[in-house]
């Protein structure tokens, strides 16, 4: 499976840089690609139902994403992004509209650490929605990211503190050419329920089942020497 992810990585990478559709930051390769429409993309995200719903969002920090993160700050959500690598115990970055000086420069990866308040898990809100960042997507709800495993760890973190479940609506905007059938998915991937590009909206009727939880075996020993967090749910 991950060898099959990796070259699936490559291909989606190496077309939208060969296309000319990708966006800076430069390479796509590597990241969570930024690509041509992505503020298109933000726009039909917003006219969702469940974006009008949501008061509390849990956001990936990555370029593409960025139109989304202002859109809902701009709309009065408050918007929960994760420090980097969970490397601290105050591990998530809270942005509330009503205490940010500067909302547009707080939502971008650059800005948020000096715009933002950084809490621990305790400090979180339950969150409505949850948009992550996509390498790769399929119809049914299958996601590749970068290859890091940190988008699944943040999710299952929150679930662990009862602040997503089953209910937890899950989307990604992403480049029509990112949506790829026949991906798979592992235990610990986090299916979705909503892809979002420029031209569409698939509601995925994903029959991938969530995880409960953290996937310690997903884990290096590494990984969990260096997150505090995990420290509280240790088996």
């Amino acid at each position: 499976m991950a060898a099959d992810k990796e070259s699936l990585r490559q291909t989606v990478w190496d077309h939208l840089e060969d296309s000319g559709e990708a966006r800076f930051p430069f390479p796509p390769h590597g990241r969570i690609p930024n690509f041509a429409g992505a503020d298109a993309a933000a726009e039909r995200l917003a006219d969702l139902p469940e974006w009008a719903d949501a008061r509390t969002l849990k956001a990936n920090p990555d370029a593409p994403q960025l139109p989304a993160r202002r859109a809902a700050l701009a709309a009065g959500k408050t918007v929960y992004m994760a420090v980097p690598r969970l490397r601290d115990e105050r591990c998530f970055y809270r942005l509330d509209p009503a205490d940010l000086d500067d909302p547009d420069a707080a939502a971008t990866v650059s800005g948020v650490d000096d715009h933002a308040e950084q809490v621990g898990p305790e400090a979180v809100d339950r969150v409505d929605l949850v948009l992550v960042g996509s390498v790769a997507v399929s119809p049914d709800g299958a996601r590749v990211g970068k290859g890091e495993g940190y988008s699944d760890l943040e999710f299952a973190v929150l679930t662990e503190l009862g602040l997503v479940d089953a209910e937890t609506t899950v989307v990604t905007t992403v480049h029509e050419s990112q949506v790829r059938d026949g991906i798979g998915a592992d235990a610990h991937d986090v299916p979705l329920d909503v892809i979002v590009t420029p031209e569409r909206v698939v509601r995925t009727e994903t029959s991938h089942e969530r995880p409960d939880g953290i996937d310690w075996a997903a884990l290096s020993d590494e990984q969990i020497e260096e997150i505090p967090v995990l420290d509280r749910f240790a088996p």
